[in-house]
Parts: C-alpha cells; sequence; structure tokens
C-alpha cells in the first residue's frame, strides 16, 4: 500500500487527496468498546485504516483489526460512513479520508501487547472513555453513545 501513495504522491505533490478507510467497532465480552493506542501520536482511535487496491472496505476493516490487534473479526452490520474530514500529516501531506465504520465481532485471534502501529489494545466501559485521536473517530464513538447508525457524515 504504502508503494501505492507514493506513486500517487509523485504525482501530485502534498495536494489533497481522497483517501478510502475501513475499521470496525469492537466489544469484548464483558461489553467493553475496544480501541487501539496508536503508536504515532499516543492517543486512541478506532481499529481501521486504508482500502488497499482490489480490496472492499469489508475486507480491509477485517484486514486491518488483525494487523493492528491480533484478532480475528468478521463483519456482523454496517455502521456507516465518514467523509467530511481533511487531514494534513506531518510531512505535509493532505488528504480527505472518507472512513466507512463496521460493527464487528470477534471470533478468534489473540490480542497482542503492541507492533509498529499500536502500542496498546485498552478496554473501556462507554461510561469512562479517553479522548480519540481524531474529529472523525470522536463522532464514530459520539454516534455509536448516542445509539445512531447507518450514519452518513
Amino acid at each position: 500500500m504504502e508503494e501505492y501513495i507514493k506513486k500517487i504522491r509523485k504525482e501530485f505533490g502534498h495536494e489533497r487527496l481522497i483517501l478510502n478507510f475501513a475499521g470496525c467497532i469492537l466489544f469484548d465480552e464483558q461489553n467493553r468498546l475496544i480501541l487501539q493506542k496508536r503508536a504515532d501520536c499516543g492517543k486512541y482511535g478506532f481499529f481501521g485504516g486504508m482500502v488497499e487496491p482490489g480490496e472492499s472496505v469489508a475486507e480491509a476493516a477485517v484486514r486491518e483489526v488483525k494487523e493492528e490487534s491480533g484478532l480475528d473479526v468478521e463483519i456482523a452490520s454496517f455502521f456507516g460512513v465518514y467523509s467530511k474530514y481533511f487531514a494534513e500529516y506531518e510531512n505535509g501531506d493532505k488528504a480527505q479520508p472518507i472512513c466507512h465504520i463496521f460493527k464487528a465481532k470477534i471470533i478468534g485471534g489473540n490480542p497482542i501487547d503492541s507492533n509498529s502501529e499500536t502500542s496498546e489494545i485498552g478496554y473501556f466501559n462507554l461510561e469512562n472513555l479517553p479522548e480519540l485521536f481524531c474529529r472523525q473517530h470522536r463522532d464514530i464513538l459520539d454516534d455509536l453513545i448516542n445509539g445512531r447508525e447507518f450514519v452518513f457524515r
């Protein structure tokens, strides 16, 4: 995936690109929300990442959860699309990340302690949640807490 983005960036430089992301909302057996503490910024967010060429958004969401958590999941339902957000990365690249979010259930795997993308996995009751790393993820969390699904922002 990195090579794909490098190729596009070679052509367009730091201009804003529309990038497709996919992620999952996960709960454990105690009904705690499972979040990723990101290695890049030290803040929490939902598991997810960029859709790779040839993947569906659902396939990307499942793959990203596995890469970032060690957990195997299956998609349970569609949750929402979060599209009107803008990001600027440390290197000056600009993007409009469009994130497709699913609810998923854990079907196997073993949670990791950490890797290059995840510094830890956190388990939270909805009454005691950490600050999430970006507005897009905060809006997903707000919709989850307020019982909104099938969201298009």
